[in-house]
């Protein structure tokens, strides 16, 4: 299958992004009472091994999800712990035990955590298939600690070919040091086909 695609379509591209984390955004300000924002700060053809160089190796919070449908891939959400206390300590409020303080997470954070991960991976994706006039079923969000670059060589690393499509989108909330970077490694064939069946 060809990767070629009308120039008057190269648009979808930014719209998938906007589309995505301004969705994400909605969702966080909703669940946590903090208003958030998108913005997008990278859309580019990458070498894997250049992705992992720019994700770097410093440990992070991680959620990821494998996309079922076309276009088929992953997207990959990297947060800090203190950016990730902060999420839960605005979806909790009063009613639970958070410890912005502590070194680790307590049941209710880690229970906030994972819902704010499900909430954000079902967000992006609805805002893909907007933009794409489709649907796309999803498999449940997978968490991790680690290095970045490790996530992102599971991720991908094994694909037949070097090349990705990164969309590097950050969400960050206005009055809290927080923020969150999401990844998209879609098939680019599978995507390709998606936006040739869209007329622009």
């Amino acid at each position: 299958m060809s990767l070629k695609i009308d120039i008057r379509k190269l648009g979808l591209f930014n719209q998938m992004a906007k589309e995505g984390g301004n969705t994400v955004a909605d969702h966080l300000s909703q669940m946590t009472g903090m208003e958030t924002e998108m913005e997008i700060t990278k859309i580019n053809f990458i070498d894997v091994a250049d992705i992992k160089t720019h994700v770097g190796d410093q440990k992070q919070i991680g959620i990821s999800i494998r996309l079922l449908e076309p276009p088929h891939g992953h997207i990959l959400f990297l947060f800090n712990g203190a950016s990730a206390k902060e999420l839960a300590r605005g979806m909790v409020g009063d009613m639970g035990e958070t410890d912005p303080n502590g070194s680790g997470f307590t049941d209710m954070e880690r229970s906030a955590i994972q819902e704010i991960g499900n909430i954000m991976t079902s967000a992006f994706i609805d805002g893909w298939a907007n933009v794409l006039q489709t649907t796309i079923d999803i498999g449940p969000p997978n968490f991790t600690f680690g290095p970045g670059s490790g996530m992102v060589d599971e991720l991908v690393g094994g694909r037949e070919t070097d090349m990705s499509l990164m969309f590097d989108s950050r969400v960050h909330a206005l009055n809290s040091d927080i923020d969150v970077t999401v990844y998209t490694f879609p098939e680019l064939e599978e995507l390709v086909s998606l936006m040739q069946q869209i007329d622009v």
